[in-house]
């Protein structure tokens, strides 16, 4: 495996958005690349870590499985308590765009977004709630879109309209219901929508496979291409799923889905 440390770029150049938390965690990009020799692909990846942290084994093992097909890969260090889930969101979201600034640079043809868990819940609503960027904005990467071509949902929680109200902090001022429809990436699926790969496993305990159908069968009714795969056995948070040789065909699974919509692989 290849040990060298990634290059490190700063996601702002200064203060990021959202409510002020004192800590002295900067929101940051690890770039994995493999050369810009001829046009390729890439991939911005979100570890999950149920917004408390971000876990380690869905992040660099991660970009090197995507490098050695061919792929730029990407790990966001995005914000995580004391900060809000919506700091975390505008560092996805940022991710995106912050890529897209370099696009001619790393010779990047497409680009999707890959989460695990929560991190599958930041690609999902990346992939829900983008813009195409403001060409007028003073900040130049804020003039790029945030839209993938493609999301990869890895055991992602992506629906809030089923959990205990409890459980969902409302900001103060926000209606709970129409919060919890905003955080709900199948409520606000359209036709804009990306194409997604998504897996999970039948029995998963934390979070349950209704999240990845309820956003497959959202995507279907509004005709955007999705492929879904459930696995039947397997905990959560199973990453590449190296103990399980059968779950972790997913990986394969997920790059032939790409070459299948033109994404091309180093063979």
């Amino acid at each position: 495996m290849d040990t060298t440390t990634p290059q490190r770029l700063w996601l702002w150049p200064e203060a990021a958005p959202g409510p002020e938390v004192q800590d002295d965690f900067r929101p940051s990009l690890d770039l994995y690349l493999v050369g810009t020799d001829k046009p390729r692909g890439a991939v911005v990846i979100l570890p999950g870590g149920g917004y408390t942290h971000r876990a380690a084994h869905e992040g660099e093992p991660v970009a090197r499985l995507f490098n050695a097909h061919g792929y730029h890969a990407f790990v966001t260090q995005y914000r995580v308590q004391p900060h809000p889930p919506s700091s975390a969101f505008f560092d996805a979201r940022r991710s995106v765009q912050l890529v897209r600034s370099h696009a001619a640079e790393w010779s990047i043809e497409r680009l999707a977004v890959c989460g695990f868990s929560a991190g599958g819940h930041l690609a999902g609503l990346v992939g829900v709630h983008f813009d195409e960027g403001d060409p007028q904005a003073d900040d130049p990467i804020e003039r790029f879109s945030c839209r993938p071509d493609a999301l990869i949902l890895c055991y992602a929680w992506l629906s809030a309209m089923n959990v205990e109200p409890s459980d969902i902090r409302v900001p103060p001022g926000e209606d709970a219901e129409q919060f919890r429809k905003r955080i709900s990436a199948e409520q606000n699926v359209s036709d804009k929508t990306p194409p997604a790969f998504l897996w999970h496993t039948s029995d998963d305990q934390r979070v349950p496979v209704k999240h990845s159908l309820l956003f497959a069968e959202a995507l279907r009714q509004h005709g955007v291409p999705f492929e879904l795969h459930i696995y039947q056995h397997g905990r959560h948070g199973l990453g590449l799923a190296g103990e399980s040789q059968h779950v972790a065909t997913w990986a394969n699974l997920c790059c032939e889905w790409l070459k299948s919509m033109g994404w091309q692989e180093d063979q």
